[in-house]
């Protein structure tokens, strides 16, 4: 048998020469599956298919599923109530979320462009019953505001990676029947209910303007949620109210409890810009020449989206003609939106705060400039016209606004929105290097002091 294997295997190997390589390996297999001997065996399993290869389509190219897109990170998560009618951008992560009374404040980052996230606002904010009340005129930013069912949603998308969406919930709480001056129902002082302050007479202080932009503002026994206030800005807050800076009135959607400031709620460019004229003029009461000048109603406007008609306008348009805010009249060709009811940015706070306290134009600086004296591990987020105002409050010293309002800190996190307390911070003390007063002081009628004490 083993001859008749040799003759049977063997002629056939020799004849292939003869035959094109597709019969070569028809007749190779036929007679090698026959075969028994070692030879044969061992050249029948070289030619055997690899298990790995099989087990492993991918590498002949077969069509692998990708990865979907990353939704959201393990650092944030959404609360459970966070309402699930609003729409979210598919390729998206959570950064941040945070709930002051009666809203969510949630940051988001993509690494779509704006102009995509934008493009997808504006389409979804027109269905199920959204009501789309604004939307920017930017293709890559700007902010939109929704409602639906009770639901007031705004999404703040900024030219970069990130955007935000607040959220005001709708009150549960029923409204307080007036009897009178008074609320029916409402603990007063001594019942053990009560949660304070206790209400005081606004000061008899000749530095409270009586031409006041929004006419009279809250006393110190108007709020009473005052507590929430965080403990390091309750003396900044206080003294701001008590001089009738810190005006609620004039907001375009007002709390639904006129008793509460919302000290942690998030606070609007136009409350901003309201607050901001507001305690300069009142600080700097006896002396007129320090003091921002209204605008007048036949003023043309200089933002698209705030008419004469608006509460805030002469403020807003005041800021605007003083060359304190960008805007087209200090040559700004693209600020023609002032987004007033966007939320503030701390960038943006503190470019309109310092040309204030200055009284002259800001240093040159640039990113190394700001990394170096601040230590700020972002300071290359930080947008390149305020890049000046952060290093000139740097050189303000103790007096330094986010010293202030911040307490040390290596991050400025520039696109974070700002609580009212913490405007409040920075709206306690205005000037520069020695030459300015705190409202602690104007409230005192002190003069100018080099060394404002909290």
């Amino acid at each position: 048998m083993t001859r008749i294997e040799k003759v049977v295997c063997y002629p056939i190997v020799l004849s292939s020469k003869r035959l094109t390589a597709l019969s070569v390996a028809a007749f190779l297999l036929l007679p090698l599956a026959s075969c028994t001997s070692p030879v044969s065996k061992s050249l029948q399993d070289a030619l055997a298919a690899d298990p790995q290869l099989r087990d492993n389509p991918s590498v002949f190219g077969s069509p692998q599923a990708t990865p979907s897109p990353i939704v959201q990170t393990n650092q944030a998560q959404l609360p459970a109530d966070f309402p699930a009618e609003i729409p979210l951008y598919p390729n998206r992560a959570l950064l941040e979320v945070s709930q002051p009374d009666q809203e969510f404040l949630t940051r988001w980052s993509s690494p779509d462009g704006s102009d995509r996230v934008v493009d997808f606002y504006r389409q979804e904010l027109q269905k199920n019953g959204w009501k789309l009340d604004g939307q920017p005129i930017d293709k890559t930013q700007g902010t939109f505001e929704a409602s639906r069912d009770g639901l007031q949603v705004t999404v703040n998308v900024r030219s970069g990676t990130e955007f935000e969406i607040r959220v005001d919930r709708p009150s549960t709480t029923a409204s307080v029947p007036q009897t009178g001056s008074s609320q029916a129902g409402v603990p007063k002082p001594g019942s053990p209910d009560f949660v304070g302050p206790i209400p005081s007479a606004m000061p008899n202080n000749s530095s409270i303007s009586s031409s006041d932009p929004q006419g009279v503002a809250a006393t110190p026994g108007s709020f009473t949620d005052l507590n929430k206030v965080p403990k390091e800005l309750q003396k900044y807050t206080q003294d701001l109210i008590q001089l009738g800076v810190l005006d609620l009135s004039a907001n375009k959607s007002t709390s639904k409890n006129q008793n509460l400031f919302e000290p942690n709620k998030v606070i609007t460019r136009r409350e901003y810009a309201r607050w901001l004229v507001t305690a300069n003029n009142r600080i700097y009461a006896s002396r007129p020449a320090r003091q921002i000048r209204l605008a007048v109603e036949t003023s043309q406007p200089a933002f698209q989206d705030v008419a004469r008609t608006d509460a805030d306008f002469a403020t807003i348009q005041g800021l605007a003609e003083a060359g304190l805010i960008p805007s087209s009249l200090s040559g700004n060709s693209t600020a023609v939106l002032f987004r007033p009811d966007a939320p503030l940015t701390r960038e943006e706070m503190i470019l309109w705060k310092m040309p204030v306290d200055m009284r002259q134009a800001l240093p040159t600086a640039t990113i190394e400039s700001v990394r170096q004296t601040w230590g700020f591990q972002d300071a290359a987020r930080i947008d390149s016209k305020a890049l000046r105002a952060v290093l000139a409050d740097f050189q303000n010293g103790d007096q330094s606004n986010l010293r202030r309002a911040f307490g040390y800190t290596t991050l400025f996190q520039p696109k974070r929105s700002v609580t009212r307390a913490e405007a409040a911070a920075v709206l306690w003390y205005f000037g520069f290097q020695g030459d300015g007063i705190s409202a602690q002081e104007a409230l005192k009628g002190v003069p100018e002091s080099t060394n404002p004490k909290p």
